[in-house]
C-alpha cells in the first residue's frame, strides 16, 4: 500500500473564475446599455421604453421596435441588435480570451 500526502500550495484556478464570473454578470446590463445607445433617437420614446428585465432580456417595448431594428432609421441603419451582439461577442472573448 502506497500513501501519498497532497497540500495545496498555489490555486489559479479559483481566483480566476471568480473574476470571470464577476465580469460575466455585468455582461448582460452593459449590452442593454449598448442597445440604447444605439437606439435612434427622435422623441426619446425609443430609448426610454427599452428596459433590462433581467437575466438575458432586453426588452424593447413599442410598437415600432422592429422597424428600427430592421434599418428603417437613418440614425441606426444597422438596427440595435447587430450592434448589440457584436458588442457581446467582443466582451465575452475579452473575458474568455485567456483560456
Amino acid at each position: 500500500m502506497i500513501k501519498a500526502n497532497v497540500t495545496l500550495i498555489s490555486d489559479k484556478i479559483t481566483p480566476d473564475t471568480k473574476q470571470r464570473a464577476h465580469k460575466l454578470s455585468k455582461v448582460a446590463k452593459d449590452a442593454h446599455k449598448k442597445w440604447v445607445s444605439v437606439t435612434p433617437k427622435k422623441t426619446g420614446n425609443a430609448r426610454n421604453k427599452t428596459r433590462f428585465v433581467g437575466g438575458d432580456t432586453i426588452n424593447a417595448d413599442y410598437r415600432y421596435a422592429k422597424q428600427l431594428d430592421k434599418g428603417r432609421s437613418k440614425q441606426a441603419p444597422d438596427g440595435m441588435l447587430k450592434p448589440t451582439v457584436k458588442y457581446l461577442e467582443s466582451e465575452l472573448d475579452k473575458i474568455f480570451r485567456k483560456i
